[in-house]
């Protein structure tokens, strides 16, 4: 794990890797919402208001797959000290932020002409905007002095934080089973799904594309904090020398 802890030798990789995502997750992404827009049949009681689940789907995955990272990189931070965790950390807790509000977007969208009403105070609607606040918190944390410690890592407590809040994706994911819910039941599980498979396929195309692209604004934030601490430390240094 340590092999690429050096940023010079994670950039060696990062760098070529990143268009590679970019494009792909782009290609998949064009690809999936084209054929569940124009190729597959609306659903046979929701009609083309649940093709919007070609969107909506890969958020909710992307949003809780995030805090799910932030919570490794958090762990790894506190037992291994590896000196990119905090920096990934950081990279990821904006995009798996931005993903968590689109879930929120669209399913407030798909909500009003299936329930009715644009919010509900359920379990599953109430628990993502519970993950939204804790990365709001998080992303403050890691902006603060005490949240984030030299060369980009994480405080300690910034680190706790990640690993306590990772305590909600259970609960997101099991809360149309606990509680009452408008949200539908789980649709994909291990023994399989009730979605039909003539609309499924295109799903899997945006799910993947979502999450390449995901993984390639993570890269390419994972860069810039390196590039911003190499500047701060070169800074540093001259300030020292002229200090001297």
């Amino acid at each position: 794990m340590h092999a690429y802890a050096n940023p010079t030798r994670f950039l060696a990789i990062a760098r070529p890797l990143t268009p590679w995502l970019l494009g792909l997750g782009l290609a998949l992404v064009l690809a999936g919402a084209w054929a569940g827009l124009m190729l597959v049949p609306g659903d046979y009681k929701q009609g083309d208001t649940a093709r919007i689940l070609y969107v909506h789907v890969p958020a909710a995955w992307l949003g809780m797959g995030g805090w799910s990272a932030l919570a490794i990189t958090g762990l790894v931070q506190l037992v291994w000290r590896h000196p990119l965790a905090g920096i990934a950390a950081r990279a990821i807790a904006v995009p798996g932020m931005l993903f968590t509000a689109l879930c929120l977007a669209t399913g407030s969208i798909w909500g009003k002409p299936t329930w009715g009403t644009w919010w509900e105070w359920d379990g599953r609607m109430t628990s993502m905007l519970v993950l939204l606040f804790l990365y709001a918190g998080f992303l403050a944390l890691t902006m603060e002095g005490d949240g984030q410690g030299r060369g980009g890592s994480l405080s300690r407590g910034a680190a706790i934080y990640a690993l306590v809040g990772a305590i909600n994706i259970p609960i997101i994911n099991r809360s149309v089973v606990w509680w009452n819910s408008l949200h539908q039941g789980p649709s994909i599980t291990l023994r399989g799904s009730s979605i039909d498979g003539s609309l499924l396929w295109p799903l899997g195309l945006t799910v993947l594309g979502f999450t390449l692209l995901f993984g390639a604004i993570v890269l390419m934030r994972m860069r810039r904090i390196i590039a911003d601490n190499r500047v701060a430390a070169r800074l540093r240094r001259l300030a020292d020398d002229e200090g001297a």
